[in-house]
C-alpha cells in the first residue's frame, strides 16, 4: 500500500506518523518549521485515514509494511522517525522488523503496550450519524460519549465538507482497534538505534512500568517528558516539542 504523503523541504529525510483519528496535515507547522531547517520532511497519512486508502484491517505490522514500501517508492531508503501515539506504535513495529530503514526513532506519548479500548464507544456513535447530519448536529450527538470538545473538534475534521459522511475509513478502524490499542509481541527483536520516548507532563500513556519493557525492545532509548503537554504533546506544546525533534534529528 502507498500512503499519500505531503513533502516539505530537502535535506536528511524525517518521516511524521500521526496517530488515531489524525492525518498528515495535523503536523504542518511542526513539518514547515522542520523543513526550514533544512530537512526532507515527509507526513504521511496512515491507512484508512486522510487520503490514503482505505483498507478493511490494519495493525501495526501493515502500518509498517505501508510505511516501508511508501518510502521506498519515494527514494528513501533510511530516515529518522517520529510517530505520535497509533503512529508511534507503527514507527516502533517499523524499527524493529525493518531496522535498516530507520536511522533514530521518536516515539511521542506511546508504549508498546495494550491500552483499554476508550474509542469503540465513539467509533460507534460516528458510525451511527447519518450522512447530511450537519456538524453541529454531529457535535452533539458526540458529546453524550466523548464529553472533551477539544477531542470532539479533533475527530470533525475527519467529516466530509459536504456533510455527506466520514472521510476516513471508519468500517475499517472499528474492525481493527483491537489491535490498534493492543501491541503484537516481536519476539526476539530489538532496535539497536538512537530512541526517544517523549511523554507529556499530564499524560497517562507511558507510565514507570513501561520503562523496561521499551528498554528491551530499544535498548538504546533515552526519556523525555515535556511540561504542560497531554497526549496530544506537538499540539500542546508546539515549540518546546519541535525543539526536541530539532535536536533529535540534526541536519
Amino acid at each position: 500500500m502507498i500512503l499519500n504523503a505531503i513533502e516539505a523541504g530537502e535535506g536528511p529525510p524525517l518521516v511524521l506518523l500521526h496517530g488515531l483519528f489524525g492525518q498528515a496535515r495535523n503536523f504542518g507547522a511542526l513539518q514547515r518549521r522542520l523543513a526550514a531547517g533544512g530537512r526532507r520532511v515527509v507526513a504521511l497519512d496512515m491507512p484508512n485515514h486522510g487520503a490514503s486508502p482505505h483498507a478493511p484491517a490494519m495493525d501495526y505490522r501493515r502500518m509498517a509494511d505501508a510505511v516501508a514500501e511508501t518510502l521506498l517508492a519515494k527514494g528513501i531508503p533510511r530516515a529518522a522517525v517520529m510517530g505520535h501515539s497509533m503512529g508511534g506504535k507503527a514507527a516502533m513495529m517499523l524499527a524493529l522488523t525493518r531496522p535498516e530503514l530507520v536511522s533514530r526513532l521518536l516515539v511521542s506519548d506511546i508504549a508498546p503496550v495494550a491500552y483499554p479500548s476508550r474509542w469503540v464507544p465513539l467509533v460507534e456513535a460516528m458510525r451511527a450519524v447519518p450522512p447530511g447530519t450537519p456538524r453541529a448536529e454531529v457535535d452533539t450527538g458526540l458529546a453524550s460519549v466523548e464529553p472533551d470538545a477539544g477531542v470532539r473538534a479533533f475527530i470533525l475534521t475527519n467529516r466530509k465538507p459536504d456533510a455527506s459522511g466520514w472521510r476516513i475509513g471508519l468500517e475499517g478502524i472499528a474492525a481493527s482497534l483491537p489491535a490498534i490499542m493492543g501491541w503484537e509481541a516481536t519476539e526476539g527483536a530489538a532496535y539497536d538505534g538512537p530512541t526517544l520516548v517523549v511523554a507529556g507532563e499530564h499524560s497517562p500513556y507511558i507510565k514507570p512500568e513501561d520503562r523496561p519493557g521499551i528498554r528491551a525492545l530499544f535498548p538504546h532509548a533515552r526519556f523525555l517528558t515535556v511540561k504542560g503537554a497531554g497526549h496530544w504533546v506537538h499540539a500542546d506544546q508546539p515549540d518546546g516539542f519541535a525543539a526536541v525533534v530539532e535536536g533529535f534529528a540534526p541536519v
